[in-house]
């Protein structure tokens, strides 16, 4: 089943249950769905790959808000932010551990041929299109860094 679609079924859920913080939630992200589907020359349909990036992105954009608010100390919007990154979690994929995400990298540095600091971005390139959607892009850097320094 499409995210699209999963996403509406859920959305009929959330308005059955009068869930108000799970619906709006929903709606933003069937909002970045159709957004993305009306572009000029996009495809008729979204590819998972596609689907995945608009997640990652929509998750990353809480995250940095959350933090934001936590800075300011404006606990009410926390806790928006919070709920509506815990539902986009649902349509992602698990993310992997600490541990998984170095077994993962050590390969990945191994196939690319990588020894130092200098060769970062070929694999920070390969590790990206790898890990998609399973781990922080900033997670992965971090640790990408650490393996090859």
């Amino acid at each position: 089943m499409s995210l699209k679609l999963s996403v509406e079924s859920e959305i009929k859920k959330a308005m059955l249950a009068k869930d108000k913080d799970r619906l709006r939630a929903l709606r933003a992200i069937k909002s970045l769905i159709m957004l993305e589907e009306t572009k000029g020359g996009a495809a008729e349909s979204l590819s998972e790959d596609d689907e995945m990036k608009l997640l990652t992105k929509a998750a990353k954009q809480r995250r940095d808000s959350a933090d934001i608010y936590k800075e300011q100390g404006r606990e009410d919007l926390l806790a928006v932010e919070l709920a509506e990154l815990e539902i986009i979690s649902e349509f992602l994929p698990k993310q992997l551990t600490e541990e998984e995400l170095e077994v993962e990298l050590k390969k990945i540095i191994a196939e690319a041929g990588a020894e130092g600091p200098k060769d970062m971005g070929k694999v920070m390139g390969l590790a990206s299109k790898a890990l998609a959607g399973k781990a922080d892009g900033k997670a992965i850097s971090v640790k990408v860094k650490s393996l090859l320094s």
